[in-house]
C-alpha cells in the first residue's frame, strides 16, 4: 500500500512529506521509502502561525483562516511529492499543524488541536485522507503523544540491551525500548522550541533558528540560569506525559531571563542548548541506555549532537540513518505507518507510551474522488518493522 505521511511539527518551519510503501508479511511490516521532501510555509503563513501560538489570544476568524491556509499548504506539499517522486498514493495521512495541546491542572491531556482542513487535500489530489490522528488516543485517556513511539518500539523493541529513540523537534521526546522492558515513551521538554523562540525574538524575526548551532557555540553556559530552568516542575512528573508550546514559550523565557533587549544572546543560546542536553541526558542515564538514535531538526545541529555525545559518555549517540531512516523523514514515515495500520483495522499507538486505556485505531477518513474502499482487516498484529 502506497501512503504519503505529512506533518508540520512544533517548530512550524514547514511541512515534511514522506512517500512510503508498506507490505505486511506475517507479523513484520516491510517499508520502502520512495522519497522525502519538505515544503516551507510562506513567510506570511509562518508568521501567522507564530503569532497564533500559545499564549497569544486568537479569534475564531484567525482559526478559520489558518485552518484553510494550512490545509491548502499541505495539499500543495502532497501534490509536489506526487509529481517529484512519480508516486501515486492509495492514502494520504495529514497530521496538520498543532496549535494547542490542552493539559489540565492534573497534567492529563484533555484535548489537542491540529489545523489544516484536509478537504483541500482530498479535493485537489483525489486521494482519501486520514487526519485528526491524535484525538482518539486522548479520548481514551492518553496524551495523544508521542505517537512516534509506535515506530520506535517496532524498530527497537527486540534489542537485547536498553536502547532509546530521541526526537529533537520543538519539543524533545524519547522512547525507551528493549526486549526486557515494558514500552515507555514521553515528552522530555524543550529541544529546539526555546532556542528558536529566543533567536527569533532577539533578532526581531530576522532569524528563525541558530544555523549549525553557531551562536550557542560562541556563548558560555550560565550555570545559575541553567539550574533555575532545571527546577521546572514538569521534569519531575512521572511518565507518560506530554508538553508543548503551551508551557515552553517566549514569555516563559522572559519571566526567567528578563526583557529581550537585555539578553546576552550568545550566553542565552548556550544555556538553552545545554538545557536540552541535560534534560535528555538525565533520562538516558535513568534507563542506562546503550544506544540513542536521534531524529528531528536537532539531529542536524552539530553542536547539539557533539555535546550530547560528550555528556552521555558510554551511550552511543547515533543518527536514525543507522536504522535506514532519514532523520528528517521519521515523523512523516510514522504517520504513514499509522495510516497503514488504521486502514487494516490495527491500533496505531502503544498504550503504555501514551497513557491510553488500551489500543485504539486512530484517525478520521475523508474520501477522495472515489468511494472509500477499505482493505480486509489484518488478523495478525505486527511486532516488527523492516526498512528495505
Amino acid at each position: 500500500m502506497k501512503i504519503i505521511g505529512m506533518i508540520s511539527g512544533t517548530s512550524y518551519d514547514g511541512i515534511d512529506v514522506a512517500c512510503c510503501e508498506f507490505t505486511q508479511v506475517d507479523d513484520v511490516i516491510e517499508v520502502v521509502q520512495h522519497g522525502f521532501t519538505s515544503l516551507e510555509y510562506t513567510p506570511e503563513l509562518h508568521d501567522m502561525i507564530a503569532d497564533s501560538m500559545p499564549p497569544r489570544p486568537v479569534t475564531m476568524e484567525r482559526v478559520c483562516v489558518l485552518d484553510t491556509h494550512i490545509g491548502q499548504a499541505f495539499s500543495q506539499a502532497a501534490q509536489k511529492a506526487i509529481t517529484d517522486f512519480d508516486f501515486q498514493p492509495d492514502l494520504i495521512v495529514s497530521h496538520g499543524q498543532t496549535l494547542f495541546h490542552w493539559i489540565d491542572a492534573d497534567h492529563k491531556a484533555q484535548g489537542t488541536l491540529q489545523l489544516g482542513e484536509v478537504s483541500w487535500i482530498a479535493e485537489e489530489t483525489g486521494v482519501p485522507v486520514l487526519s485528526n490522528v491524535r484525538s482518539r488516543d486522548v479520548a481514551a485517556g492518553g496524551h495523544g503523544a508521542p505517537l512516534v513511539s509506535l515506530l520506535d518500539q517496532l524498530l527497537l523493541g527486540h534489542s537485547e540491551n536498553p536502547e532509546g529513540a530521541l526526537n529533537l523537534g520543538g519539543i524533545s521526546n524519547i522512547t525507551i525500548a528493549g526486549a526486557n522492558l515494558a514500552p515507555l515513551a514521553y515528552d522530555i521538554g524543550p529541544a529546539n522550541g526555546l532556542l528558536d523562540s529566543a533567536i527569533s525574538a532577539y533578532s526581531k524575526g530576522e532569524k528563525s533558528y541558530d544555523e549549525g548551532g553557531k551562536i550557542a557555540a560562541s556563548g558560555t553556559v550560565d550555570l545559575a540560569l541553567l539550574a533555575e530552568f532545571l527546577d521546572e516542575p514538569y521534569y519531575s512528573l512521572p511518565a507518560p506525559k506530554s508538553t508543548g508550546k503551551e508551557l515552553f514559550h517566549l514569555p516563559y523565557l522572559i519571566e526567567k531571563i528578563g526583557q529581550v533587549p537585555t539578553w546576552n544572546i550568545e550566553n542565552v543560546m548556550a544555556t538553552l542548548l545545554e538545557l536540552t542536553v541535560e534534560t535528555v541526558a538525565r533520562e538516558v542515564e535513568k534507563y542506562h541506555l546503550a544506544k540513542l538514535y536521534i531524529a528531528g531538526g536537532g539531529s542536524a545541529n552539530p553542536v547539539m549532537m557533539a555535546r550530547l555525545q560528550e555528556r552521555l559518555g558510554s551511550c552511543a549517540v547515533l543518527s536514525m540513518v543507522e536504522l535506514g531512516i532519514d532523520p528528517r523523514a521519521k515523523e512523516g514515515l510514522t504517520f504513514a505507518l499509522i495510516g497503514f495500520l488504521s486502514m487494516h483495522g490495527l491500533a496505531g499507538q502503544v498504550p503504555s507510551c501514551t497513557g491510553a486505556r488500551g489500543e485504539r485505531i486512530l484517525g478520521s477518513l475523508t474520501p477522495g474522488k472515489d468511494p472509500l474502499r477499505l482493505p480486509q482487516p489484518s488478523t495478525v498484529k505486527p511486532i516488527r518493522v523492516r526498512v528495505l
